[in-house]
């Protein structure tokens, strides 16, 4: 029996337990231990009156983390002694016969109590921070998700299928990790980004429900909620539209949160544009706890004498802003000067600048109630639209960035959720999923200047848009989607290009010439042209999801040996260097840091 499994109706039984000792008290010649295993703990007591008294004596010297097993009977705790925050708080254990099975150092850091420990430290020791009762439940938590995936997706009739890890490099949006052929030197595997390209065989070969849990691997720079290698739920299905794959990832989302939380959330989920959300959010993972939606006001000061303003429009940029309620109090003369608090953190942002208004009257007031450093550039007219567009009310603050398009959507998104999470806007009780649709399938890149997919190379076209592929791509719209949930993509995925003559065409816009796309694709074109039929699907981030699941702010949390933000694992201390000797075996030679940059 686990520790934390006794209860009442056990009463008078004998029974064995092994755990953990979390805590040794001594209280008028009987010794109280807390013992603790992954289900909790149970309060043991051994009394000098029931056993051998040398036995008992030994007991002075058990320590924390000490592994005991403790046999004896069950009994209601004395009158007034309960404890009603533990599930074993109204029993425990009169100890008859106990015995070390192991004992423990002096642990880095406490075990029951979670206080600021270092991420360095808690990755160190990670088994010992595994210990702890709020990573033993974020770990169990995990494996219900999996059960839960697995019974609702055999449920519906997929298939669950394991695809390859060692594959060829291919072009998914970020670097491969690679494994060197010992076999065939010079030669190298890849560790796949996802299992796209055989997920789409399977369903050439006729598996058309196909799903698995798998591990995925980027060598990216890392965030708190990335790591090198990760988890997803992958799937894949034939014959369908985008509405099959809602109301498929909707009904597994509301039955996890239902059976892992007690939560009814209610589906289907809200849609929105791709344009709407980069417009009215500036992200396309947009949280949706609250407000503070951006404005498109570029036309409402076109006419302004303010040179800012007109410059950037003239260069085809856009301006911007949102309200900040209550902000007009909050946020200093001080804190809005070029080298404040919030101009900083604009700059840092991407912005060059960031222009405000504090609402501090009535909206009929004079100069609509707004006053700014910048005010007297503007009429009334143009005062009392931004007062309109933004919704500012009195006591509000509008902030305003003017810049091209991409820079102003993408800084006052991120404005927007700083300031949310600085003045306690979001509710964090609230879950709000929504459905981002309709997104480009190419994206520009100045850098390299030339278009990428903004998904994948695999992502069919709306066929509506078919005729614009060669001519005018930066308007072709992709049938993909992305589901969201407070601020955070948890899944994404898109109908597939399922016509060789289709693919090739995209290959060719994107910049892939048919000799790259014959030597790198050369099984999926060959695959397309035996009948594929119309498929698509989503990958889920597991990570991700039991990270909002369970309120954490990283996904190492829920990651039981995790990665730091180097990508190092401080438990094994790895990346290492290892033999020279397996290098010559594969063929390889290491070039030193130094001498790379000569």
């Amino acid at each position: 029996m686990y520790c934390g499994q006794v209860r009442p109706e056990h009463i008078g039984q004998t029974i064995l337990l092994k755990g953990w000792v979390r805590h040794r008290r001594d209280h008028g010649g009987l010794i109280f231990i807390d013992l603790i295993d992954r289900e909790g703990h149970c309060q043991v007591v051994l009394n000098p009156q029931e056993m051998d008294p040398e036995h008992f004596e030994q007991a002075h010297d058990l320590r924390d983390e000490f592994v005991l097993a403790v046999e004896g009977e069950v009994r209601r705790r004395p009158e007034g002694t309960a404890n009603p925050n533990y599930a074993t708080g109204e029993v425990e254990l009169k100890v008859t016969r106990w015995e070390v099975l192991n004992k423990s150092e002096v642990t880095p850091f406490k075990l029951d109590e979670f206080y600021n420990i270092s991420e360095e430290i808690r990755l160190r020791y990670r088994y010992l921070d595994l210990r702890r009762p709020e990573m033993q439940r974020a770990m169990r938590m995990r494996s219900g998700l999996y059960r839960v995936i697995r019974d609702y997706m055999h449920g519906r009739g997929f298939i669950e299928t394991e695809t390859p890890f060692l594959t060829r490099s291919t072009p998914e949006g970020a670097r491969d990790f690679l494994t060197p052929s010992r076999i065939q030197k010079g030669c190298f595997y890849a560790l796949p980004q996802s299992p796209q390209l055989f997920k789409q065989l399977l369903m050439v070969a006729g598996h058309d429900k196909y799903f698995q849990i798998v591990k995925c691997f980027r060598d990216e720079d890392l965030r708190a909620n990335r790591q090198p290698e990760f988890t997803q739920l992958d799937l894949e299905m034939s014959f369908i539209t985008p509405e099959d794959i809602y109301e498929l990832i909707e009904g597994l989302l509301v039955r996890a949160y239902k059976e892992l939380k007690g939560i009814d959330i209610p589906a289907p989920f809200p849609r929105m544009k791709y344009d709407d959300a980069m417009l009215k959010y500036g992200s396309d993972a947009p949280d949706l706890r609250y407000g503070m939606e951006i404005s498109e006001l570029s036309e409402a000061v076109r006419a302004s004498d303010f040179k800012v303003f007109k410059s950037i429009l003239e260069g085809g940029g856009v301006v911007r802003g949102f309200a900040v309620p209550g902000g007009g109090a909050k946020y200093s003369n001080t804190q809005l000067k070029p080298d404040g608090d919030l101009f900083v953190a604009a700059q840092k942002f991407g912005a060059k600048g960031l222009a405000w208004f504090r609402a501090v009257g009535p909206a009929d007031a004079d100069n609509a109630g707004l006053e700014s450093s910048i005010v007297k550039f503007f009429t009334k007219e143009t005062l009392a639209a931004l007062r309109a567009q933004t919704g500012a009310q009195q006591g509000d603050l509008i902030l305003i960035v003017a810049d091209a398009e991409g820079v102003a959507a993408d800084v006052l998104g991120r404005l927007r959720a700083k300031l949310a999470a600085d003045l306690g806007l979001i509710d964090k009780e609230k879950l709000a999923f929504t459905w981002i649709v309709d997104f480009p399938l190419v994206e520009w890149n100045p850098k390299e200047k030339r278009w990428e997919p903004k998904h994948h190379p695999f992502t069919a076209p709306r066929y509506e848009d078919l005729d614009k592929l060669e001519s005018d791509i930066g308007k072709v719209y992709a049938q993909a989607y992305d589901v969201v949930l407070n601020g955070q993509e948890i899944g994404g995925g898109s109908i597939r290009i399922h016509r060789r003559d289709i693919q090739e065409r995209v290959f060719h816009a994107i910049g892939i010439s048919q000799e790259e796309a014959e030597r790198k694709f050369r099984f999926l074109l060959e695959g397309l042209s035996f009948g594929a039929p119309p498929h698509g699907g989503l990958a889920m981030g597991i990570d991700r999801m039991m990270m909002l699941l369970l309120g954490f702010d990283s996904i190492r949390d829920v990651i039981a040996f995790p990665k730091t933000q180097t990508g190092a694992c401080l438990l094994t201390d790895s990346p290492a260097p290892v033999d020279p000797a397996q290098l010559e075996e594969l063929g390889i030679q290491v070039v030193a840091e130094d001498e790379e940059k000569v």
